[in-house]
């Protein structure tokens, strides 16, 4: 592998080699980390394998490097893997996918592939990644829209209390939007989801050779020899509880009992956007004036640092380009939204 990739750099372009070589040590790195929070698990051994491949690759670009005259520099992971390595002590790797996966760490089909029980935790697991990353882009919508709100009610003229109040409105307003926003739209996903289901509970039940035949196929499509899937499928069939989950899953692509809750959802959207958008209030609340409104822009622009650097995580791009990307937005958006406000200040008065 290494031979391929170096048959396209420049033979004496040491910085990419290192790049190389410490990519690999990242991943070694990263591997065991994900091996240890899959302990006692089918899956710790392949990351544990994972790593040791990593470990081989990275003493190659070494040798390499070592042919050039070159000592690989002390190695330190990088701000996001540590970050990352973080936040695999309180979630799951599966939940984590998008960001191990933006960090080029292999493996992760074993989240999205494959049959039987395991499938609803995988299911389980995607479904809070995309949690997390709802709950960040919730925060920057909510944050960039009340900033932008008030400011826009600044450069009109008006009062502080005119500002403070435009900006609760807008925290109540955008939040109650979202929410009710997002709980219509996975209600009607809900429902259609469940309709769905009932069908396949019902061809279940008049059918269940038909399906039994359905999943054997799936299941040699999947890599089963044609005896060991026909097994597999008439055991599933036996349990109809189970069957009905595996139908649903492998046709659908849908969990029976991870289907997501119109609730949970809109409460998730209310209180990840007022998380958002309390955050250019706070200054108000404690200053007035021109004090304020440098507070609420020290606040916003910190805030938006994080956020960019937050979809970092989850796109793989450089963390400081991210955040800087998501600050000139931000800031672009209430010094529009001034402009505005000035302008019909003016026409108005």
């Amino acid at each position: 592998m290494v031979d391929v990739l170096e048959a396209h750099l420049n033979p004496h372009d040491a910085a990419h080699l290192l790049e190389s070589w410490a990519e690999e040590r990242q991943s070694a790195w990263l591997y065991r980390h994900v091996s240890d929070a899959e302990s006692g698990t089918p899956r710790q051994h392949l990351f544990l394998e994972l790593a040791a491949e990593a470990d081989r690759q990275a003493a190659l670009w070494a040798e390499r490097l070592a042919q050039r005259g070159i000592t690989p520099p002390a190695w330190r992971p990088s701000l996001r893997a540590r970050l990352v390595v973080l936040l695999l002590r309180r979630w799951r790797p599966a939940t984590l996918r998008p960001l191990l996966a933006a960090l080029k760490v292999r493996g992760m089909s074993v989240y999205t592939h494959g049959h039987g029980e395991d499938a609803e935790r995988r299911h389980r697991a995607l479904a809070g990644g995309h949690d997390l990353r709802a709950a960040v882009f919730g925060i920057n919508d909510g944050l960039v829209s009340n900033l932008s709100l008030m400011f826009g009610m600044a450069g009109s003229g008006a009062g502080d209390q005119a500002v403070l109040l435009a900006g609760f409105a807008g925290l109540l307003a955008g939040s109650l939007s979202m929410a009710a926003g997002e709980y219509v739209s996975v209600r009607a996903q809900r429902e259609l989801h469940d309709n769905q289901i009932a069908l396949e509970r019902a061809e279940l039940e008049a059918y269940p050779e038909a399906e039994a035949g359905e999943l054997a196929t799936i299941f040699e499509a999947r890599g089963m020899d044609r005896e060991a899937a026909r097994r597999a499928a008439d055991a599933l069939i036996a349990d109809p509880d189970r069957a009905l989950a595996t139908l649903a899953r492998e046709e659908l692509g849908l969990d029976p009992d991870s289907l997501a809750s119109p609730w949970r959802a809109a409460i998730a959207s209310f209180g990840s956007f007022c998380i958002g958008a309390v955050l250019p209030l706070l200054p108000f609340l404690l200053a007035d004036g021109t004090q304020a409104l440098t507070g609420a822009v020290v606040v916003s622009s910190l805030a938006l640092l994080l956020v960019g650097a937050a979809v970092a995580l989850f796109s793989g791009a450089a963390v400081l380009r991210s955040a800087l990307r998501m600050l000139l937005i931000g800031l672009a958006a209430a010094g529009v939204t001034w402009v505005i406000g000035s302008a019909l200040g003016v026409a108005v008065g």
